[in-house]
């Protein structure tokens, strides 16, 4: 691809004066392959999993942070929902889980680790009922840990039992983190037609349709496109829809170099 330096020139503005950044470098997981009935093991499996495979996460993106001269301001990891993971387990609850996701993410140096999740939009298993009941101690004593939970779809519409249930969790929640400002429920997402892989939190998870590893990247590039608004002189609707589309895929062009 052949870039022009006027274009050099253009990022360059874009990073100092428009506060353009790469957002997030997010790591997703597949934990399926970490099953097991014992909970010592499922959590040995898990963590060793997690700090294999990101252990190079943040040093890589420090790296290619300095090599293209590009703020990246997150490094996170999405994992498989954990209420999947964790269903075979003989357990009453899955916090000692979020504890061993925390324990990976505070050793791979990331920082935030989503997938503490479960996908009840037309009903819940055990599994699913162990992991939303282990949610506020789950927040409330880990650090990196995010949690979600979808609820709908517009196919298979509201599960209003989780719904309710939900509402009693979110309370449960600040409730065990109102020494910490309710943090607990600003780690936790109530979703409707939650995508099939999302990497970004609080809300993320490793999809079942994702190979076994896979990086995302996010851009963030808000900025760009208000500054790109701005200059244009008395535009009309189709003027700015063409200006947004055009910094909209120069902001794409960089997350994918």
């Amino acid at each position: 691809m052949l870039i022009h330096p006027e274009e050099i020139l253009e990022t360059i503005h874009m990073i100092k004066a428009e506060n353009f950044d790469i957002r997030t470098v997010t790591m997703g997981i597949n934990l399926r392959d970490c099953c097991h009935s014992d909970i010592d093991v499922l959590n040995k499996n898990i963590y060793n999993k997690i700090t294999g495979y990101a252990k190079e996460l943040v040093r890589t993106t420090e790296e290619v942070q300095n090599l293209y001269g590009i703020p990246i301001t997150n490094k996170r990891i999405a994992v498989t929902p954990i209420a999947i993971v964790a269903e075979s387990c003989d357990t009453e609850d899955y916090v000692s889980i979020a504890k061993t996701l925390d324990r990976a993410a505070e050793d791979v140096g990331i920082d935030f680790i989503g997938g503490f999740s479960a996908l009840v939009h037309k009903g819940a298993t055990p599994g699913d009922l162990k992991l939303i009941n282990s949610i506020p101690q789950a927040l409330a004593n880990t650090k990196k840990v995010c949690s979600s939970i979808n609820v709908a779809t517009t196919k298979a519409g509201i599960n209003m039992d989780a719904v309710a249930m939900m509402g009693h969790i979110v309370k449960k929640t600040a409730e065990a983190t109102k020494d910490d400002d309710g943090i607990g429920c600003a780690k936790l997402v109530i979703f409707a037609n939650a995508p099939e892989d999302n990497p970004f939190m609080a809300g993320a998870f490793h999809g079942v349709g994702e190979p076994d590893c896979v990086i995302n990247v996010g851009v963030s590039g808000p900025g760009v496109v208000n500054s790109t608004v701005r200059e244009l002189k008395d535009p009309d609707l189709g003027e700015i829809s063409e200006a947004i589309k055009k910094t909209a895929f120069k902001i794409t062009r960089m997350g994918e170099m």
